[in-house]
């Protein structure tokens, strides 16, 4: 994320240092140049002038590169301010559109930009964000990971498509008179690690993941050793490594360039919380279960602006995309507290993880994948300094408050690190260096994706329930909820089966390895 940079206190510094460090040697190089008669021959240069001069002409070019720095900061800063606050157009609150989102994290971004290249001037399209400045957004918090080793063939699809659209994000995302997008993709896979109770899951996962296009090796311990002499591979029947389109980017360099391509694309942004909905009556509409005449649409959702002004818009279709506080938005939408369909709840809830970063100067090497130990623990680098950063979901009964993002310390000691110092000797001697805690949008259905319609309202779309990799799938699902928007239907991935009415129907999609 960009971080404000004191420009007036910086340069002062730079002035205060710079220069009086100048004076400085100025002052003894003219004290040097004193001691000699302006009668005699020339004489080598003496070596404290010389190296004065030296260092004299090395700060001033110091100098003009963090002056420079500053300026580019400086620059960046002003143009976060002009893309990411978005005001809006001519000047005027956005009261009706076609599209409505609420959500602008990565998933609302993505749908929005998938929305309005495809139709840029056809629809209006406004996304509703409370936390503009995304201070506790799911996608920036997240390790930012990108896989294929699922079970569930829509997940593994839906991550072969990411990857493709990382690799050609220029083409995609690029905003003429900026630079391109760079979200720093690190492709050093994923190593699955599984005991002899998960060998044959693990094996048959791959084996899906390669028909599907996705390119792993499996590694016996022997073959693991050889390949990371780090690890030890005591209690593992089996590992399963990404070869190619896996490792970890920067989620908050995505979502700024999904947004700021939606923005030049027209799309208008709300810094605002979506509080309510308003219903309209629809007597020619005839649902089954309902008396005829009886039925009520959304038509507009209400918004308490960032000066506290209640404003309303109205739109012809409405798509849920607020991460864990999806749920929340679609009760007030009456889902889950009404009768019929209406009675069936969303079911996703934030769950807060917490993510660890450690310095370990002997650590594994630059090649090391990010690794997911049997108990769920993983592990990754993070740069090249010795840090890592790692993590893992509590059990059940170990859930946290979600109140607030406070980080329990303790967790790391008592469930993390014993882990990691067993599978990597090296971890044995490590040191927290920092921690913070991000929210899952959980769905406790099944924690998969619900994506789709809604069976009840014929305008009302949804996005959520990810629980954890909803980064990583946020550009096949803009695209797939675009399809379903103006095609009428999936047209590259099939989503059927994440739609809700599996939540109606009772079958849940399991999927077998959960990170």
């Amino acid at each position: 994320m960009i971080k404000t940079v004191n420009t007036f206190k910086l340069r002062k510094f730079i002035n205060d240092k710079f220069v009086n460090l100048n004076k400085s040697a100025y002052v003894f190089i003219n004290r040097c140049e004193s001691s000699y008669s302006s009668d005699e021959p020339p004489k080598p240069e003496h070596p404290i002038k010389r190296t004065f001069r030296i260092l004299g002409n090395d700060m001033k070019t110091a100098k003009n590169k963090v002056e420079s720095f500053v300026e580019r900061m400086q620059g960046i800063r002003e143009l976060s301010n002009k893309i990411l606050k978005s005001p809006y157009r001519d000047g005027i609150f956005p009261e009706h559109c076609d599209i409505v989102i609420i959500g602008g994290g990565a998933m609302g971004s993505s749908i929005a930009y998938w929305l309005k290249q495809r139709a840029p001037n056809a629809i209006t399209v406004t996304v509703i964000e409370k936390d503009p400045s995304y201070a506790e957004a799911s996608t920036c918090l997240s390790v930012g990971g990108l896989r294929q080793q699922f079970s569930l063939e829509e997940n593994i699809k839906m991550s072969l498509f990411g990857a493709e659209f990382l690799r050609n994000i220029n083409q995609h995302l690029s905003v003429e008179g900026h630079d391109p997008p760079d979200v720093q993709f690190t492709p050093c896979g994923y190593l699955f690690l599984a005991s002899e109770k998960g060998a044959q899951q693990l094996e048959e996962n791959a084996k899906l993941q390669k028909k599907l296009g996705a390119k792993n090796e499996l590694l016996t311990p022997v073959k693991l050793k050889q390949k990371f002499p780090w690890i030890n591979t005591d209690g593992i029947a089996l590992g399963c490594h990404g070869l190619e389109n896996e490792g970890w980017f920067d989620p908050w360099s995505l979502l700024y360039a999904f947004k700021r391509k939606a923005l030049s694309l027209g799309v208008e942004y709300i810094d605002g919380e979506a509080i309510g909905f308003e219903f309209k009556k629809m007597p020619d509409l005839l649902m089954d279960g309902m008396e005829p005449g009886s039925y009520e649409g959304v038509d507009k959702v209400l918004v308490r602006t960032e000066s506290g002004e209640i404003r309303s818009v109205k739109f012809g279709i409405v798509i849920i995309a607020a991460g864990p506080y999806s749920a929340k938005v679609a009760r007030m939408a009456r889902i889950g507290t009404g009768d019929g369909m209406l009675s069936i709840p969303l079911p996703v809830e934030p769950r807060k993880r917490y993510v660890f970063c450690i310095n370990c100067k002997n650590g594994p090497g630059l090649n090391t994948p990010l690794t997911i130990d049997p108990s769920g623990t993983y592990f990754r680098r993070e740069g090249l300094a010795g840090n890592y950063i790692c993590g893992r979901s509590p059990l059940p009964e170990e859930e946290p408050s979600v109140d607030n993002l406070d980080v329990d310390h303790d967790f790391f000691d008592k469930n993390i690190w014993p882990v990691l110092a067993s599978r990597v000797p090296a971890f044995e001697a490590v040191k927290v260096k920092n921690a913070w805690g991000g929210y899952y949008e959980y769905n406790t259905y099944d924690e998969n994706g619900i994506v789709g319609p809604h069976p009840y309202y014929i305008n009302m779309y949804i996005a959520t329930g990810f629980s954890g990799h909803g980064i990583q799938h946020a550009p096949a699902v803009g695209r797939g909820v675009m399809e379903m928007i103006l095609d009428g239907g999936f047209e590259t991935i099939d989503l059927t089966r994440m739609s809700f009415d599996r939540l109606i129907m009772d079958r849940p999609l399991i999927e077998e390895n959960i990170v």
